[in-house]
């Protein structure tokens, strides 16, 4: 990770803020490389942790860059709230804060699963954990789909005594037609169980590649509209706040 990075998490750490990191940055830490200059994190919406929240975006001479307004009740339905760090040590690093995000849990269980980095600098941070990470790069994003694979992949490199949890997630998230059917073929038992809650699974059974590649598509695409769906009402109540210019102040 780059300094502005560890600018942006240490002054969330020493303010205490209850937040996870996410998005490329978190992709970095479980090794599926990308290039990114945002931070992104997820919050809990609470009084108290935003108020903490606020005061870390002031160190950081964090402004608001676009709608909505940095309150309470659009975390919570969902909104993503964006900020630019004007800190010498953190220039143009852009913060975005969500709390709720589509399929994933709350923030609680989010944060009761969470994976603790280790950094250089005498900190911690907390990163959301892998199989979350995972639900919540499933959007109508072309760029997401892409790097679910490659962190499905990299951990899948990585672990060499995986546990029947470990072996369950990549039958439930894997998008690589060959790692389907190699762990169909190891982990039968395994297999046999997510079925139920995959039914692509079957299709794997019969071991041809094309075919589970086009299945893959079609899970794909079926997903991406449900997550247009979901932002639409969002979208609209940004067009709303833009006409009516509410909250259109950058002060944090």
């Amino acid at each position: 990770m780059q300094n502005p990075i560890h600018k942006v998490l240490s002054t969330l750490y020493s303010h205490n803020v209850q937040a996870l990191l996410m998005g490329g940055q978190a992709c970095i830490w479980y090794g599926a490389a990308e290039f990114s200059r945002d931070t992104d994190i997820a919050v809990l919406a609470s009084e108290e942790n935003l108020t903490v929240l606020k005061g870390a975006l002031r160190e950081l001479h964090a402004k608001r860059i676009a709608l909505p307004p940095f309150e309470q009740q659009y975390l919570t339905r969902g909104h993503a709230v964006h900020f630019r760090s004007y800190h010498p040590d953190a220039m143009n690093m852009r913060i975005d804060v969500m709390s709720v995000m589509r399929g994933v849990d709350p923030f609680d269980q989010l944060w009761m699963r969470r994976n603790v980095l280790q950094t250089e600098h005498n900190f911690s941070f907390n990163v959301l954990s892998l199989p979350d990470l995972v639900r919540a790069k499933k959007t109508q994003r072309d760029k997401d789909w892409p790097m679910i694979r490659r962190l499905i992949e990299s951990d899948y490199i990585a672990q060499k005594n995986p546990s029947t949890d470990q072996v369950k997630f990549w039958l439930l998230e894997s998008r690589t037609p060959a790692m389907l059917i190699s762990l169909a073929q190891h982990y039968r038992s395994e297999m046999e169980t997510s079925v139920t809650f995959r039914p692509l699974l079957n299709i794997v059974i019969g071991r041809n590649e094309s075919a589970i590649t086009d299945a893959l598509q079609q899970e794909e695409k079926f997903v991406r509209e449900i997550d247009r769906e979901y932002w639409s009402p969002l979208k609209k109540e940004l067009e709303y706040l833009r006409r009516t210019n509410i909250g259109i102040e950058e002060e944090v």
